[in-house]
């Protein structure tokens, strides 16, 4: 008799102790700085009670013991929490804007008329930031890029975004449309992005030529400006010219700089110039520029033409078109 009042008793205990309970549908989460999390909860109590209040509870140490203290309480979530429980079954939390503070244990508390029941179980909540990074630190043309993206949470999906747009591989070998600004965020939260961090992808000069700024034939004793140009990343710090005469296989250093002025042409200056630009990466130069050069007082074909004058006439003429002076005129 006494052992089956023994068994009734512990099956009664076992009863009771499963009606009164509060269950977390995911008791660890992670979360981003910034944004939100959401504390899933039920709970449950006997038949015959009903729920007057409930509250939320974060424990913090206090004096070297974990207290529980009510977020009603702690002026820094004001605003940034709601409760989207009721009195029935549902106890789930909403927390907002969360900040790394924010990290730690939350306890869920309800008063029944008889009553009053708080979790022994609790959530823990880690709220982390993004870091996002490039390796190598300096990237050239056709290098192996790998985008870092570092977090303390665990088993979730990193996207990456250029310049707001989406990447599709965080390894890649870097070209000159890869340079932008990168930043990282988990899957289905986009919204939160790491702060952004740059590539740029450094290149030798390329596309180089030169440019003339008046028409070819120049006469002698005339101006010419010659200027490079290209595209280098970063920019050409290093510009040389050279020149090769008509007729000849080698050429002569003639000037440096970005541009080169021959403030009066002379007929030595006809034959073919080329610019090297250069930069911290490496040199390309231009296709050959002709420039040809003419004296004064030749016609457009390169001849000149004499004109005959009869006798009766003085002729004067001073170039090759014609003049002339008639008497009595």
């Amino acid at each position: 008799r006494s052992v089956n009042q023994f068994y009734f008793v512990f099956l009664l205990a076992e009863k009771v102790s499963a009606a009164w309970l509060v269950t977390f549908e995911n008791p660890d989460i992670c979360a981003l700085r910034g944004s939100s999390a959401e504390f899933r909860c039920s709970y449950n109590y006997p038949d015959e009670e009903s729920v007057r209040q409930t509250a939320w509870d974060k424990g913090m140490i206090q004096n070297g013991v974990l207290e529980r203290v009510r977020l009603s309480g702690l002026p820094s979530y004001y605003g940034r929490y709601e409760y989207q429980g009721d009195h029935a079954h549902n106890c789930s939390l909403v927390l907002r804007d969360l900040q790394e503070n924010d990290t730690g244990y939350y306890f869920f508390w309800f008063d029944t008329d008889k009553f009053g029941r708080r979790s022994k179980k609790s959530v823990y909540l880690s709220v982390t930031g993004l870091e996002a990074s490039v390796r190598p630190n300096r990237v050239r043309l056709g290098d192996s890029v790998t985008l870092d993206c570092r977090t303390e949470c665990q088993n979730t999906k990193i996207i990456w975004f250029r310049d707001g747009r989406p990447v599709a591989e965080p390894t890649f070998k870097a070209q000159i449309t890869d340079t932008g600004n990168y930043s990282c965020a988990f899957e289905g939260i986009e919204s939160s992005q790491s702060d952004p961090v740059a590539l740029d992808v450094w290149y030798p000069p390329l596309n180089v030529s030169v440019e003339v700024n008046r028409s070819d034939p120049l006469l002698v004793g005339s101006s010419v400006t010659l200027t490079c140009r290209g595209s280098a990343r970063p920019a050409a710090i290093t510009y040389t010219w050279w020149h090769s005469s008509n007729g000849s296989n080698s050429s002569t250093e003639v000037g440096s700089g970005q541009v080169l002025s021959i403030s009066s042409v002379e007929l030595t200056h006809t034959g073919t110039y080329v610019c090297q630009a250069e930069n911290r990466v490496g040199q390309s130069r231009s296709a050959e520029l002709l420039l040809t050069v003419e004296e004064t007082g030749r016609n457009p074909g390169g001849t000149e033409e004499l004109l005959s004058c009869m006798d009766d006439l003085q002729c004067q003429c001073a170039f090759s078109f014609f003049c002339a002076t008639f008497n009595g005129f």
